[in-house]
């Protein structure tokens, strides 16, 4: 069992709670140590204040389940069988009042099991303080993130050194994919986003295969590797043959976005602030109509985790917090611009993970 199965232990004491329960994901695997798939069928993990641990496991995973090395009850079941016995099961094992679960992960069924087996538990939504455990990276998440890192943009030198007119979105994505699974990447972080011209200024873009790249098109990247459990999260636009006044300018605006953001970063500043600092330079621009969404987010096992970098977001950040510094222009109908970098909070300042040019490139 892992170190961090005991401060589960203490935020369930700490909540009031007689359990947490955890489902596969991100808390799942960092209690564990080891990760499963979420799928059809009931898995979980529950994790008391006071006393040892006992999960819900599907038969045809014991086998794997053998790897985790787990000191507590199991109640496995059997797809012919269904798997309200062993919710039962665990009631009968350990009875609760009181369950603080993901309330982000966990799935409307598993409640109902858990609800059905004990009709007078009352199930809270702790997702917040459960996922907040991770807000703080170790030295080894830290070195997994950079391993990520280092992937995605050897993965993107390459591509970009293949990019020219008359491709397609498509194309490009393709070779972004390959290029990512060639450098060493386990997995993806997430399906990555390349868009061109308008499709650009589409914050969530799918890349088309119905549009061939123009010269003069801003092309948006934004992608990152999987590695030993941990994503990357990398954004840059470049530009293709040639570049506007228009094109250079909202780069430049964007640019300076991300470098403020920078120099707010430091132990003990809050979300808001550097949201306040990065969002205030797009603001001042030409182009403030062009603004849509918030500085970022927090980094690390999932792509999106707390913090969430945002104006009315007042969390104090600590040391050893991994976000993203992403700040974004997007023209409806013309184009849009985001750099992103991923940043680890220092108790002096900050140290930029992402090592990728930021100054305006132009490929092709």
């Amino acid at each position: 069992m892992t170190v961090a199965l005991g401060e589960y232990q203490r935020l369930a004491a700490s909540l009031n709670v007689d359990a947490l329960a955890l489902v596969p994901g991100p808390n799942f695997t960092r209690a564990l140590g080891h990760s499963f798939m979420s799928h059809e069928r009931p898995f979980l993990l529950v994790i008391p204040a006071e006393a040892p641990p006992a999960a819900i496991v599907p038969n045809l995973e014991l086998g794997s389940w053998e790897l985790v090395g787990f000191q507590g009850a199991v109640f496995d079941w059997r797809d012919q069988d269904g798997y309200a016995a062993a919710f039962e099961a665990l009631a009968a094992h350990f009875p609760m009042r009181r369950l603080a679960v993901e309330g982000q992960v966990m799935r409307v069924f598993v409640h109902h099991a858990l609800k059905q087996a004990m009709p007078d538990l009352e199930i809270l939504d702790a997702e917040q303080k459960i996922s907040g455990l991770r807000m703080i990276k170790t030295a080894s998440d830290i070195a997994a993130l950079e391993a990520a890192i280092r992937i995605s943009e050897r993965a993107l030198n390459r591509v970009l050194q293949g990019v020219q007119v008359g491709q397609t979105e498509k194309e490009v994505e393709a070779a972004l994919i390959q290029a990512l699974f060639a450098e060493g990447a386990d997995a993806l972080a997430f399906s990555p986003i390349v868009a061109a011209a308008d499709n650009s200024a589409r914050p969530h873009a799918h890349a088309r295969s119905d549009y061939r790249i123009r010269s003069g098109d801003a092309l948006l990247f934004d992608f990152g590797a999987r590695k030993d459990g941990f994503c990357a999260d990398i954004t840059r636009t470049v530009f293709v043959g040639a570049v506007s006044e228009e094109g250079r300018a909202v780069y430049d605006t964007v640019l300076r976005a991300n470098l403020a953001g920078l120099e707010a970063t430091r132990a003990g500043v809050t979300a808001h602030e550097i949201d306040d600092v990065v969002t205030g330079v797009l603001e001042a621009s030409p182009f403030a109509d062009r603004i849509r969404t918030k500085t970022g987010h927090g980094l690390g096992r999932d792509v999106h985790e707390a913090p969430y970098i945002m104006r009315g977001n007042h969390e104090v950040l600590p040391a050893g917090t991994v976000y993203t510094n992403e700040p974004g222009l997007y023209g409806p109908g013309k184009f849009g611009v985001r750099i992103e970098d991923d940043v680890l909070i220092t108790e002096g300042g900050y140290r930029t993970l992402t090592t990728f040019p930021k100054e305006l490139m132009i490929v092709g």
